[in-house]
């Protein structure tokens, strides 16, 4: 967490004594935005209409239990909500549901919003949303992740 501010103080020439916080967060990070990381599987997923939560669980089981040490399967807590994975990070680890993840990452066009820009007595707003056929058409819609990096 702090290495490159002690990296810096060392190419300063200030004189510092290393302290080694333990907390190496490039492995949690590589696990969450790297290729093949949690957020990728999650927008690969969301390209194929039959997938669902468990699907994308899977996916993630087979990609990265027992192949990351900061992704495992979470404990069963009585009384607390069920959990798909848990993450080992610097603030120990957290479970999460991904309950909702793959429509979440969707965004999909809110249906009453579309039929107002058809409505619209602006034509080029009216003609763009002339032939939205929406989310169950089978039409690809792009994510929130897709959109967002473009």
């Amino acid at each position: 967490m702090f290495v490159l501010e002690q990296e810096e103080y060392k190419k300063e020439g200030i004189e510092w004594e290393f302290i080694d916080f333990g907390m190496d967060l490039q492995a949690c990070i590589d696990l969450i935005e790297k290729p093949m990381g949690i957020m990728s599987i999650l927008e690969e997923e969301c390209m194929f209409p039959k997938a669902s939560d468990m699907t994308f669980k899977a996916k993630l089981y087979d990609n990265h239990l027992g192949k990351s040490g900061n992704f495992q399967k979470p404990r069963i807590v009585k009384g607390k909500p069920e959990a798909h994975f848990a993450l080992c990070h610097y603030a120990g680890t957290v479970d999460y549901n991904i309950t909702g993840w793959l429509q979440k990452n969707k965004d999909p066009l809110n249906e009453t919003v579309v039929g107002l820009y058809q409505k619209s007595s602006m034509k080029i707003l009216a003609n763009l949303f002339a032939n939205y056929a929406g989310a169950d058409s089978g039409r690809r819609l792009t994510s929130a992740l897709t959109r967002d990096s473009q």
